[in-house]
């Protein structure tokens, strides 16, 4: 499982942040379909871009990866979508992977994650393989075909972006079994992986080669510039031990000085020159605004001329009034409106009466709602719960090879739980400042019930105060 969200983070997609929620609320059997969702979120930017990295980041920080590799596990023949999903889940799973760049503990992704999830996708590949060679009708051999393309075409995209995956499909034995298939289509496919293999292979070894030209070629180069330097040294202190031997000893002092005062002209013409681009550049920036503050004042200057020119508006002129005629008009509307719906009549008793049974009603609604709903979050509350220990079970190792990780799983909740929790919380609080008026009205728009934030909100509550171990 990814760590913890830290506080120096950016903030994350919203997307992001509602599929997680949703996921964690959802169903076992449920999840297959919402995590299609992430090809959308992961289309919405260009390739290679910064806000796809970070679309990324905020997908494995959230656990949405971990979340597509194990569904791979599952036997799609019993879920909804079948194994279209899986198939897509594979290639949603490959390109997040590709192009991540892990910034908290990266050993971990590279060395765990990585394996784990090409292991996967082969365990998926293989079980693909399998369906297609029992089937027997035609259309669906072709779609099951046609699934087994897509699952090598993301393995094949996955070990490309990470190119020492390549070994640990090698010695995996899901693609020893891909390769002794008999069957001649799906045997293809694999054939296809394997070449892609020894390509990045090769890929790799060229890049290797060629940095090894390029480090060789930049120290041979050192060395040449080395050897010129002390070339250039040694050149000049024989001239100077030449010319020291044709100066007179009594004039060694004055070509001395000489030789110095000639060397602080250069430097100081260097710095001169070094000065005034400095001041140069520095000058230009001013200049640029300088311009653009006389355009910015000559268009002003034009805007208020105009409106100075312009012809004054014409003074307010009140209404005319209403005349006789005109009121006995509406008079007259108003009496014949009001013999075409004459009002009910009810006695004061009947009104008071019918507004207690009203009352009487609307607490036994709310108090039956109120019971319902409670009962109905406990219920929510302990299946997540429950199914949440089962999968944290299921998945976890045996006591030999358990360490201080596997032990903070079980003692700490989930990321996309803790964010739905406050996230819930925070809209309950709003719920809860809203006027008594709105309140009702709310309830009543929608069949009676709480509103599905403050439902989520109470949820939420419940998991942060009353269940420390989900």
């Amino acid at each position: 499982m990814a760590n913890a969200p830290s506080a120096g983070w950016a903030a994350a997609d919203p997307r992001v942040l509602a599929l997680a929620a949703q996921v964690t609320e959802s169903k076992e059997q449920d999840i297959p379909l919402l995590l299609l969702k992430l090809k959308g979120i992961l289309n919405s930017a260009s390739l290679g871009s910064e806000e796809s990295k970070k679309i990324k980041q905020d997908v494995y920080n959230y656990d949405l990866t971990q979340y597509c590799m194990l569904v791979l596990r599952q036997d799609h023949s019993r879920l909804r979508g079948g194994w279209a999903t899986a198939a897509q889940l594979a290639e949603i799973l490959s390109h997040c992977c590709v192009g991540l760049e892990v910034k908290e503990d990266p050993e971990e992704f590279h060395n765990k994650f990585l394996p784990s999830a090409i292991d996967n996708l082969l365990f998926l590949g293989r079980r693909l393989q399998a369906r297609f060679i029992r089937t027997i009708k035609d259309e669906e051999k072709q779609d099951f075909l046609h699934w087994f393309q897509t699952v090598a075409d993301a393995i094949c995209w996955l070990f490309g972006g990470h190119i020492q995956l390549a070994t640990c499909v090698l010695q995996n034995d899901h693609f020893l079994q891909l390769l002794i298939t008999d069957d001649t289509e799906t045997a293809i496919i694999t054939m296809s992986i394997l070449h892609s293999i020894f390509r990045v292979n090769r890929a790799k070894r060229e890049q290797e080669l060629q940095h090894l030209k390029k480090q060789k070629e930049d120290e041979s180069l050192k060395l040449q510039m080395q050897l010129q330097r002390q070339r250039a040294m040694r050149l000049f202190h024989e001239r100077q031990l030449a010319v020291l031997e044709i100066i007179h000893a009594s004039q060694v002092n004055k070509y001395m000085e000489e030789m110095e005062g000639k060397s602080a002209l250069t430097i100081q013409r260097f710095w001169r020159g070094y000065r005034a681009r400095r001041n140069f550049h520095q000058q230009r920036q001013s200049l640029k605004e300088y311009k653009a503050a006389v355009v910015i004042q000559r268009a002003a200057c034009k805007f208020l001329e105009k409106r100075r020119r312009r012809r004054p508006l014409s003074p307010w002129k009140d209404p005319k009034g209403s005349t006789d005629e005109r009121r006995l008009a509406l008079q007259q509307k108003v009496d014949d409106y009001i013999k075409l719906h004459p009002a009910s009549q009810m006695s004061e008793e009947m009104s008071k009466e019918l507004h207690v049974q009203a009352q009487e009603k609307l607490a036994e609604f709310l108090l039956r709602s109120r019971l319902d709903q409670r009962a109905a979050q406990r219920r929510e509350t302990l299946m997540a719960q429950v199914n949440t220990d089962v999968e944290l079970l299921m998945n976890a190792p045996g006591l030999a090879e358990a360490t201080e990780k596997d032990l903070d799983v079980f003692l700490s909740r989930s990321i996309p739980v803790a964010t739905k929790a406050r996230q819930s919380h925070n809209t309950m609080l709003k719920y809860t400042r809203w006027p008594w008026w709105k309140k009702l009205g709310v309830e009543f728009e929608e069949d009676d019930v709480i509103p599905d934030d403050a439902l989520h909100a109470e949820l939420g509550t419940l998991f942060i105060g009353g269940n420390k171990s989900f």
